[in-house]
């Protein structure tokens, strides 16, 4: 089965807040994403709220619950107590952890497991007792997969952010997408299944899922949400989900 489509609603919520006022409409547009196909809806809700606030995520909620009840809500970011509390308040059906600072533009790098399962293994287990999905934000280290698998998570994403940039240099970026790759091995053989995420887009896409034949889902905001501006987010979508093989 190919990657599901996890459409990103922060850079949607970012362009809201420039101006304070109700559109675009954050649910509006995953509305749209959802009725073309998508299978969920993806949000980073960071603590001062520059892009996707903590009032948006009830009525993401209740979209899906309402009206796509087969899609999933995830729900990323560093898991402060705050961040814990939100997430057992709204319930999403999974949760990625990344090891953000709260003043970072955007998420750039994963956790060192090994030198943090101390750390995540209680944060893990309080969200698998809550009964939510658990992934881990990763660098492509295969050195890394038997300690997150150790914390009990059930996923890792892999940060695609340095092949995504690598958007003019094939050769580069083939060099990337093997390193992915091998995480991804390493990971599959520990036991965990496998997100990505980060600067992927229409042409990087098939690539990497071909490489990744195991690959669960894959949460796209940026790329997506420009592509939108040209195509309209119902045939945006429509696009990557063949970019990821559907």
């Amino acid at each position: 089965m190919p990657a599901k489509l996890s459409v990103n609603l922060n850079a949607i919520a970012m362009l809201r807040n420039r101006r304070n006022l109700p559109w675009p409409s954050v649910a509006g547009l995953g509305r749209i994403a959802l009725a073309a196909g998508a299978h969920g809806l993806t949000v980073h809700p960071r603590p001062d709220e520059r892009h996707t606030r903590h009032s948006d995520l009830p009525e993401i909620r209740a979209l899906i619950d309402d009206e796509f009840p087969k899609a999933e809500f995830n729900i990323e970011g560093y898991p402060s107590e705050d961040f814990l509390a939100l997430v057992e308040k709204h319930q999403p059906e999974q949760v990625t952890l990344v090891p953000d600072d709260p003043a970072q533009a955007t998420s750039d790098h994963g956790w060192n497991f090994v030198a943090e399962t101390a750390f995540l293994t209680p944060i893990v287990k309080r969200l698998k007792k809550g009964g939510f999905r658990v992934s881990l934000f990763s660098d492509p280290d295969p050195a890394g997969m038997k300690a997150a698998r150790d914390t009990g998570a059930d996923r890792i994403e892999l940060y695609t952010g340095p092949y995504g940039s690598y958007h003019s240099d094939s050769a580069k970026a083939a060099n990337e997408l093997e390193r992915l790759g091998k995480t991804a091995d390493a990971a599959l053989a520990a036991g965990l299944q496998v997100n990505a995420g980060h600067d992927l887009v229409v042409n990087n896409l098939p690539a990497l899922a071909k490489r990744i034949p195991a690959l669960a889902e894959v949460s796209i905001g940026h790329g997506l949400t420009a592509d939108a501006l040209e195509y309209g987010m119902a045939g945006t979508v429509k696009r990557f989900l063949k970019a990821c093989g559907w």
